[in-house]
C-alpha cells in the first residue's frame, strides 16, 4: 500500500473535488441536498461531458429548482432556460420533461426524501441502486453517479467504485479490486477518491501529470 501513497496523495490534490462540491451542492444526510446529487446524476447520466451537467446542475440550483417541489412547479420553459444558460442544450428539451417528472415522483414516493428510499432498501447497497433507476433518465450509469457521491454521508455504500474509476486506477498503475482500492484512503475520503479516479477515467491527460 506504502508504494502507491504519494500516487493517491497527488491524485487527491489535482482532482479530489467531488462532482457534488464542483456543482456547488454541500452534501449532507438532509432532504434538499440529496435531491439536488439525484439531479446531477440525472444530468451526468445523459451522453454531454460532465463539466456541462455540473454547470446545468447549478445553474437550476441558482435559479430556485433546488428541492423537489420547486422543481416540479416550475414551468417546462423555465426548466430549459436554466438548462439552455448552461450550455446544456442538445437533449435540454427532453431533460426538462425528466426532471419535472423525477421530481414528481420522489415527492408521490418518497415525501421528496430520498433517505426514505435508502430505508426502504434497507439500507442495501444494490436495492439503493435498483430503486435509483426507476426515475426518469437516470439508469444504472446515473444510480452509480448518485451513490459513488452519496457514499460520503452514507457509509453503506462504500466502496462506491464503478468502471469509470476502475480505469481512472488502471490508467494510474493503482488496484483496480474495488476493495483493495478502497483501502489506499480512509473511508471519509472515498467519495473524494472515487471522483478523482473517474477524472482520469475520463481524461487520460491528467493521469500523465498525476504520474509525472
Amino acid at each position: 500500500m506504502a508504494t502507491h501513497d504519494a500516487t493517491v496523495s497527488a491524485l487527491l490534490e489535482r482532482a479530489g473535488t467531488t462532482y457534488a462540491d464542483e456543482a456547488g451542492i454541500t452534501l449532507r444526510d438532509t432532504p434538499a441536498p440529496l435531491y439536488r446529487l439525484l439531479v446531477l446524476g440525472t444530468l451526468l447520466s445523459t451522453p454531454v461531458q460532465s463539466s456541462l451537467g455540473v454547470a446545468a446542475t447549478r445553474e437550476l440550483i441558482d435559479a430556485g429548482m433546488g428541492t423537489p417541489e420547486k422543481m416540479r412547479d416550475a414551468t417546462w420553459q423555465q426548466r430549459v432556460d436554466a438548462l439552455g444558460r448552461a450550455h446544456f442544450t442538445r437533449v435540454d428539451e427532453q431533460t426538462a420533461t425528466a426532471l419535472g417528472d423525477g421530481a414528481a415522483q420522489l415527492l408521490d414516493d418518497y415525501a421528496g426524501d430520498l433517505r426514505k428510499l435508502r430505508d426502504a432498501a434497507d439500507r442495501d447497497p444494490k436495492r439503493i441502486r435498483k430503486l435509483l433507476t426507476a426515475f426518469p433518465r437516470l439508469g444504472p450509469t446515473g444510480a452509480g453517479i448518485v451513490t459513488r457521491e452519496a457514499q460520503a454521508v452514507w457509509p453503506e455504500l462504500r466502496p462506491s467504485l464503478d468502471g469509470k474509476a476502475r480505469q481512472g486506477a488502471e490508467r494510474l498503475g493503482l488496484p483496480t479490486d474495488p476493495d483493495e482500492l478502497a483501502g489506499l484512503v480512509d473511508g471519509d475520503e472515498l467519495a473524494r477518491f472515487a471522483a478523482a479516479l473517474t477524472r482520469v477515467g475520463l481524461d487520460e491527460g491528467l493521469a500523465d501529470g498525476i504520474r509525472g
